[in-house]
């Protein structure tokens, strides 16, 4: 029960990474506000309390900036506090290339994924430096880390989300505040449901994962574990860093796998 007594902010918790760590907060004793732009998010915050846990969900765009203000507002009123942000809502755009990628693509990606997140952990901080204490958690990508996971829009938002983090945790220095990110890899959610699904139907599902050393892609819970403990107080000496969770994957330049020459 690493989180009795405390408050769990999520955002993209109506599935995914989201939904598996505010199942996960809650089991450990958080009272978890789960947000999303849609309203499956109702399903998450009722499955918490089914098994006896404490939630609310909330509706909206996490790229606003008064909605963003709002659901920090709604967790501090409802449970007294905020103790940890998960700001994980992000989009994927598409996989266009360099000549085809439109301005509209940038400003939507971009709204979401890296200014959401920043209005997040602003508006978090607003709420945590006052108590010395509070754990974010944001969630980048190994497109983040270097080429080859994402396109062009989405992988400059999760790079720009990795140095957020690194950059806000300086920022926070001295206030109790620790702030770090995850980096998933190939990892079996809504967002990347078209290529599982479409896999399966061809057959090539062995082949999903097939370039990291573990040789499979990873479940949602399996991420959203790296970011729980990240936020626990077990990670208490850890702060601005981005830990890959790919297994794998970005540990290595490319190479034929099982070859070394």
């Amino acid at each position: 029960m690493r989180f009795q007594g405390k408050t769990a902010l999520v955002t993209g918790a109506a599935s995914g990474i989201g939904r598996a760590a505010s199942l996960q907060f809650a089991r450990e004793g958080a009272s978890v506000v789960a947000v999303d732009w849609a309203d499956t998010v109702q399903t998450t915050a009722a499955e918490i309390l089914s098994a006896g846990g404490k939630a609310i969900w909330l509706q909206g765009d996490c790229g606003d900036e008064a909605f963003v203000a709002q659901m920090v507002d709604r967790a501090v009123s409802d449970y007294g506090q905020l103790d940890v942000l998960f700001a994980n809502a992000g989009i994927s755009g598409g996989m266009a290339r360099l000549a085809d990628v439109q301005v509209d693509e940038w400003d939507k990606l971009l709204r979401v994924n890296l200014i959401g997140v920043f209005l997040a952990i602003r508006e978090a901080a607003r709420v945590m430096v006052p108590r010395g204490t509070g754990a974010i958690v944001t969630t980048a990508s190994v497109a983040g880390i270097r080429s080859g996971a994402g396109g062009i829009p989405y992988s400059a938002s999760k790079a720009g989300v990795i140095s957020l983090t690194a950059t806000c945790a300086n920022q926070l220095a001295g206030t109790g505040i620790r702030i770090n990110s995850i980096c998933p890899g190939l990892t079996e959610t809504g967002m990347t449901a078209p290529m599982f699904d479409g896999a399966r139907a061809r057959g090539t599902e062995a082949k999903l994962g097939q370039l990291n050393p573990l040789r499979r892609a990873a479940s949602a819970d399996e991420a959203a574990a790296v970011a729980v403990f990240l936020a626990s107080d077990e990670a208490s000496y850890v702060n601005g860093q981005h830990l890959a969770v790919d297994g794998g994957l970005s540990s290595s330049h490319p190479t034929v796998p099982g070859k070394f020459v």
